[in-house]
């Protein structure tokens, strides 16, 4: 297809820090037409460093905004990224309480919104311009290596028993009673919200919507059933699995699992890798996605998708 390009390079942890605390992967994409894409909220703060066109972004609850680079906090509703067909840059993935350290902001800032690195630090938005002036990816992770590993060390100090907390949530996968987490580190469950809420942008109970629901959809890709997906991430029953999925990324279970197996011109390059958590979507200002259902001509409408809490179609960044 003339015009139509696209690179990924895989996603690399950085490798002075503990595996998975900040990894990052470099992407470039050059589209003949605009691209639509639905993110559904993962446990991650997210950093797009980005080279060229901006991405236009809306939430449900927020204003849209039209940024280069971008800071994501935690969220728990879906959101909506467009851009005009030509982007480039590196996706810096963190863990929530390394975001804390590194910005020096407290997370709930940052919860269910998109802003411009600028208007956390000045640095970083120089380090755009030095990381998209070098030749290879191999030299911008080079870079990158050793700004982040500096800025982590001289950043604000991040509790231990926050960090701990937060492993122990993601290892159950969200299915942690908080009070039986408050007690895991010493901690009373009021105060265990308030430092949530300060280094990982969350409340426990919020953060571990989020990180049940990523596993659910993590199962769903792998072909699991509804109803036993249900059971496994801990919800009450499927009706309840079912409203929780729809809250949190705009569409039941079944529309998000048709809208995966439609052939796209170009890859999802989902933020995870090996899960399930973008869609792309038609590029008109109507559904957030159609032909999810074959039909005579090898598809048909369905009807349109929409973000919680508004009226219209809203919401994410992405590729």
């Amino acid at each position: 297809m003339g015009g139509v390009s696209w690179e990924t390079v895989p996603a690399r942890p950085h490798p002075a820090l503990r595996p998975g605390v900040i990894t990052y992967r470099g992407v470039r994409v050059h589209l003949d037409r605009p691209r639509r894409r639905l993110e559904a909220p993962i446990g991650a703060a997210t950093l797009l460093l980005g080279f060229e066109q901006p991405v236009h972004i809306s939430r449900a609850g927020r204003p849209p905004v039209s940024l280069v680079s971008v800071v994501n906090g935690l969220t728990t509703v879906p959101a909506l990224g467009e851009h005009g067909g030509r982007i480039s840059g590196i996706e810096v993935l963190l863990e929530p309480w390394a975001a804390f350290g590194l910005f020096g902001t407290e997370q709930y800032e940052l919860a269910n919104r998109s802003i411009g690195p600028d208007q956390l630090d000045s640095v970083l938005g120089q380090l755009v311009g030095a990381l998209a002036a070098l030749p290879t990816w191999a030299e911008r992770f080079a870079l990158l290596d050793r700004v982040l590993l500096e800025r982590f060390g001289a950043g604000v100090p991040v509790s231990e028993r926050v960090v701990r907390a937060w492993s122990l949530l993601r290892r159950h996968s969200g299915v942690l009673p908080v009070p039986r987490l408050a007690e895991e580190v010493g901690w009373s469950v009021r105060h265990l919200e308030n430092r949530f809420r300060e280094q990982i942008g969350l409340p426990p109970k919020a953060a571990a919507r989020v990180l049940r629901l990523q596993r659910a959809r993590r199962l769903l890709a792998a072909g699991h059933g509804q109803a036993e997906t249900a059971a496994v991430c801990g919800y009450y029953d499927q009706a309840h699995f079912s409203g929780e999925f729809k809250a949190m990324t705009g569409c039941t279970p079944g529309e998000f699992l048709a809208a995966r197996r439609l052939p796209a011109a170009s890859p999802v390059n989902d933020r995870l890798a090996g899960e399930a958590t973008s869609l792309l979507l038609a590029s008109g200002r109507g559904a957030l996605f159609s032909k999810t259902r074959a039909g005579s001509t090898g598809h048909a409408d369905r009807p349109a998708i929409r973000l919680p809490g508004e009226a219209g179609a809203s919401g994410g960044q992405g590729d």
